[in-house]
C-alpha cells in the first residue's frame, strides 16, 4: 500500500482511491470506489471519487509544486491550506455559497471537499446560453458578506491584521501582479495575442503611456491596500451554478486586497459571456433575450451589491469613525472605482495575456473574434481610465454598449 504520511508526491487516480480509503473517514468500509482526474484548470489536480454502492462522492483537490499552465510558475503548495481555511471561513460568513470542506492534509497538500457534480461551471453554462435569474442576488450577497465583513469597518483591527498575516499568499499574488497588472500592458514574450487583434493591441494598449501609468497605480494599490479578504480569482470558471443555487470555488488566490477586485472580476467575465453570445448565436429573438439577460445581470449585481453593502454597514460596522456622516458613501465609492478598474484589467489581460478564456477563444470566425476582442479591450481601457465615474450598474453596461457600436 502507498504511504501518504512521509513525503509529498502527485497522486494518480488509483493512489487517490488508496488515499481516500486509508486517510479519510468518509466512505464506508465496503465502498466500491472509482476515480477520475477532472481538473482542467491552470494550477491543480482534482480527483472525483465515487462510491456507486452507497451513492456517495467526494472531491480531493491536490496542489502541485508548479502550475499546470506553465512550469515557469513555481508555487508553494501552502495555497491548498489557504483554500481549505478560506472555504471554511467563507462558509461562516456566507453560508451555503461555497462547498463544504472535510479535511486538509499538509503532507499531501490536498483538501477533501463536497462534490458539486450536480452543478455546472458557470462559464460553460453561459456559453451554452443558459440563464440563472437568481445569480445576481446570490453573488451580491456573497460579495458583501465576504468583503465587508472582513474589512476594518467590521473586524477588530488586531483580528484583521492577523487575517492579513495568515493569508499573505506571496506566490499567488505574484502571479496576479504579473499576469493582470503588468504583462498585458507591454509586448511581453509570454503574452498570447490573436493575430486579428495585434495591431489594435499595439496601438491602443502597448503604445499608450497614460494607460500604462494608470495600471502602475492600480498595481501598487493591489499590492499595498489590504482592505478585505478577497477570493482573488472570482471568474465564471470559479463559480458553480444551477437554477436555485450558486457555489463559489477555488479561492487559492485569496489574500487581503482591494474589495473591488472580486466584484470587477465577476463583471468582466459576464462581459466575456456577452460578446460570446453576440458572436456565436444566430441573429434573432433568442440571442437578444440572452444579451438582455446578461446586461440585466450586470446591472443587478452592481446595484444589489451597493444596496446590501449599505445595509450591512449600518447593521455590522464596529469602527467608531466608520459611523461619521458621509464616510460610508465615500468608502463605497472607492470600492466601485476599484470595481471598474479591475473590470478593465480583467478584460485586457484575458485577451492579451497568458491565461485566455474559452468565451473568446471558442469564437471560430476570424473577424467575429477580432471584433469581440476589440470590444473587450476598448471597454477595458475605458473602465481603467475613467474608473472614478462609475456609480451604478447602468454606468457599467453603458460603456459596453458604446464600445459595441464601434466594431
Amino acid at each position: 500500500m502507498t504511504v501518504f504520511t512521509s513525503a509529498y508526491f502527485t497522486m494518480t487516480e488509483q493512489e487517490a482511491i488508496e488515499y481516500a480509503k486509508s486517510r479519510l473517514n468518509y466512505f464506508a468500509p465496503d465502498a466500491e470506489l472509482d476515480c477520475r482526474e477532472i481538473g482542467d484548470g491552470n494550477l491543480n489536480y482534482v480527483f472525483k471519487l465515487s462510491d456507486h454502492k452507497h451513492n456517495k462522492s467526494l472531491i480531493i483537490k491536490q496542489a502541485g509544486p508548479v502550475a499546470r499552465i506553465s512550469d515557469e510558475f513555481k508555487l508553494s503548495p501552502d495555497r491548498n491550506r489557504i483554500e481549505y481555511e478560506i472555504l471554511d471561513l467563507q462558509n461562516k460568513l456566507a453560508p451555503g455559497f461555497v462547498p463544504k470542506v472535510f479535511s486538509y492534509d499538509p503532507i499531501m497538500n490536498c483538501t477533501a471537499m463536497e462534490d458539486l457534480s450536480d452543478y455546472t461551471i458557470m462559464r460553460t453554462a453561459l456559453m451554452q446560453h443558459e440563464k440563472f435569474p437568481l445569480f445576481a442576488d446570490h453573488i451580491s450577497t456573497f460579495l458583501v458578506n465576504t468583503l465587508l465583513l472582513t474589512s476594518d469597518v467590521v473586524m477588530g483591527h488586531k483580528e484583521k491584521k492577523e487575517l492579513v498575516q495568515k493569508f499573505i499568499n506571496p506566490e499567488l499574488c505574484e502571479i496576479s501582479e504579473d499576469l493582470v497588472f503588468t504583462e498585458p500592458f507591454y509586448d511581453c514574450p509570454r503574452n498570447e495575442v490573436f493575430e486579428g487583434t495585434r495591431e489594435f493591441v499595439k496601438k491602443e494598449i502597448w503604445e499608450d503611456s497614460r494607460l500604462q501609468l494608470e495600471t502602475a497605480k492600480l498595481k501598487f494599490e493591489f499590492m499595498t491596500h489590504a482592505q478585505s479578504l478577497l477570493h482573488g480569482d472570482l471568474h465564471t470558471g470559479s463559480i458553480f451554478v444551477k437554477e436555485d443555487s450558486t457555489k463559489i470555488i477555488d479561492p487559492e488566490f485569496a489574500f487581503c486586497g482591494p474589495a473591488g477586485y472580486d466584484v470587477g472580476n465577476v463583471i468582466a467575465n459576464l462581459i466575456f459571456a456577452y460578446v460570446n453570445a453576440k458572436y456565436t448565436m444566430a441573429d434573432g429573438e433568442e440571442r437578444q433575450v440572452q444579451l438582455e439577460y446578461l446586461e440585466n445581470t450586470m446591472v443587478d449585481i452592481i446595484d444589489l451589491f451597493k444596496k446590501k453593502f449599505m445595509q450591512a454597514w449600518d447593521e455590522k460596522a464596529t469602527e467608531q469613525t466608520a459611523r461619521y456622516e458621509g464616510f460610508k458613501e465615500y468608502y463605497l465609492d472607492t470600492v466601485l472605482r476599484d470595481t471598474a478598474a479591475v473590470t478593465g484589467l480583467e478584460l485586457c489581460r484575458r485577451i492579451i495575456g497568458l491565461a485566455s478564456v474559452k468565451d473568446i477563444t471558442s469564437i471560430e470566425a476570424y473577424n467575429s473574434r477580432a471584433a469581440a476582442e476589440k470590444i473587450c479591450l476598448a471597454a477595458g481601457k475605458m473602465f481603467i481610465m475613467d474608473r472614478e465615474s462609475f456609480q451604478t450598474g447602468e454606468d457599467f453596461v453603458h460603456i459596453l454598449k458604446d464600445c459595441e457600436k464601434r466594431f
